[in-house]
């Protein structure tokens, strides 16, 4: 990392309001709900504790990719992205983000089917924690993960856009 490098961002406006994407390296790295403006505090500290560059450059050439494909996404037009992703975290999450990505689009799973998946059905909780971590919300679906008993259970973004989010797959899956 040199001094000239920065992560470049780019706000789009989508059908659940604006989103804020942050590219490093031609990598998706972070995806904020909300406006840039409103976003580039988090994510300025969010870079420096992961040892990328704090300086936020709009840069809509490079976050074009991204912002193509989640506009197909809201549009109904795309099922799957095929997105470079950066993914800054611990082992374990970085596993259950993983696993977060093959539950297929316009399905769910419970945190407790996750921790099934990494290998760890005891830690529904840890989970829990490492969905709520993760850094590139919608493209890595969290919104997927729902409670045992089928309610839905905390988002980023609230439980309206999660509720939003399910209903425009599976309107599209049908």
């Amino acid at each position: 990392m040199n001094q000239e490098d920065y992560i470049a961002v780019q706000e789009i406006e989508t059908s659940i309001g604006y989103l804020t994407l942050s590219v490093y390296d031609h990598q998706l790295c972070h995806l904020d709900f909300g406006s840039l403006e409103e976003n580039k505090p988090q994510l300025a500290l969010w870079a420096k504790k992961h040892e990328l560059p704090v300086l936020l450059k709009v840069d809509e050439t490079q976050c074009s990719e991204a912002a193509e494909q989640l506009r197909d996404y809201f549009s109904g037009a795309r099922k799957e992205f095929s997105l470079k992703l950066l993914m800054k975290g611990t082992e374990f999450q970085r596993k259950v983000w993983a696993a977060l990505a093959e539950i297929p689009f316009g399905e769910t799973r419970s945190y407790k089917d996750i921790a099934q998946a990494v290998k760890n059905p005891k830690g529904v909780r840890a989970v829990g924690m490492a969905n709520n971590r993760n850094p590139i919300p919608i493209v890595v679906p969290c919104h997927r993960v729902i409670g045992s008993d089928g309610s839905l259970i905390g988002y980023g973004g609230g439980l309206d856009v999660k509720k939003f989010l399910l209903k425009l797959e599976n309107r599209i899956n049908a």
